[in-house]
């Protein structure tokens, strides 16, 4: 099957595009999952979330994009088709702002269930970011190759990403796909993982918009899956990832939520009763990464 990132059409199987592998053979080996994520970057985890918790809070996002007006009229809810303007939605926010519209969504990824996942994976008591990622994505729509430290690298190094899917996503839908080997990188984290894009303003925080470039100069190799209605994905800072482009009329709604232990410093900007967030970063022009990466040599 081919799918596509950005620009770039990839074959899996190739050598550029293989199947993330589920987790869920060691699932209750803890010492086990530490290896795997040390090892491979990463947890996938079908059934991780209880699938109507989630179908239900899909529900939330659905109901918000119709009032609206970005659904397409007329058109079953549960199939999210998008209207004819096309566009994204991002409701990033604190807890405190988001439990008005998302009662639901709080429930799934600030669920006792989720953090004494973590609470066990970390070894101590874990803890949520307060601010929460959830997002619709259009057609056409996809994230460029990124590290996620240079967003939120201000604490602790050992925060966790968990990237939850609202509702089945074949790959089509535009799944996440992670770059295997990538947090070994050496002198991509030397360079482009020490920046910070409130300090260093540069345009997106993306790495790269091509995943052939990435493959062909640095090594490794794109891994990623369809997903259904509970299955998550778990990885840290320096995994390079990307996302598939949406084919569909359909949004592709899903969620970036971070974990830490509770003992260890936390970025003040994701933290509180209403995070501040990112607040100088594209304030003024941003500096293009092309330039960025000119510079660490990269």
């Amino acid at each position: 099957m081919n799918v596509t990132i950005g620009t770039r059409e990839l074959v899996m199987g190739s050598r550029y595009l293989t199947e993330l592998r589920s987790s869920n053979d060691i699932l209750e080996d803890t010492d086990a999952l530490r290896l795997r994520l040390a090892e491979e970057g990463y947890l996938l985890i079908r059934g991780f979330h209880d699938r109507e918790r989630v179908l239900s809070a899909r529900e939330e996002f659905l109901r918000k994009l119709q009032a609206m007006g970005r659904l397409e009229p007329g058109t079953p809810l549960d199939e999210g088709r998008i209207s004819q303007d096309n566009r994204s939605m991002m409701w990033g926010g604190g807890a405190e702002e988001l439990q008005a519209d998302f009662p639901r969504f709080l429930d799934v990824v600030n669920h006792p269930s989720v953090l004494d996942f973590f609470d066990r994976l970390l070894g101590g008591k874990s803890m949520t970011y307060d601010y929460k990622w959830p997002r619709a994505v259009a057609h056409g729509g996809n994230t460029g190759a990124h590290y996620d430290v240079v967003y939120m690298g201000r604490g602790t190094k050992n925060v966790y990403t968990m990237w939850t899917p609202f509702g089945d996503t074949p790959l089509e839908l535009g799944t996440l796909a992670m770059c295997l080997g990538s947090q070994h990188f050496s002198k991509i984290r030397q360079t482009y993982g020490e920046m910070d894009v409130d300090r260093d303003n540069v345009a997106t925080g993306w790495f790269s918009e091509d995943p052939v470039e990435i493959v062909d100069t640095f090594g490794g190799r794109w891994a990623t899956t369809s997903f259904e209605a509970g299955d998550a994905i778990i990885f840290g800072m320096y995994m390079m990832h990307t996302s598939l482009n949406n084919m569909t009329g359909r949004y592709r709604i899903s969620s970036d939520t971070r974990y830490q232990l509770a003992s260890e410093p936390v970025d003040e900007r994701w933290v509180g009763r209403k995070p501040k967030g990112h607040y100088a970063w594209c304030k003024t022009t941003p500096k293009p990464v092309a330039d960025a990466r000119k510079e660490w040599g990269v």
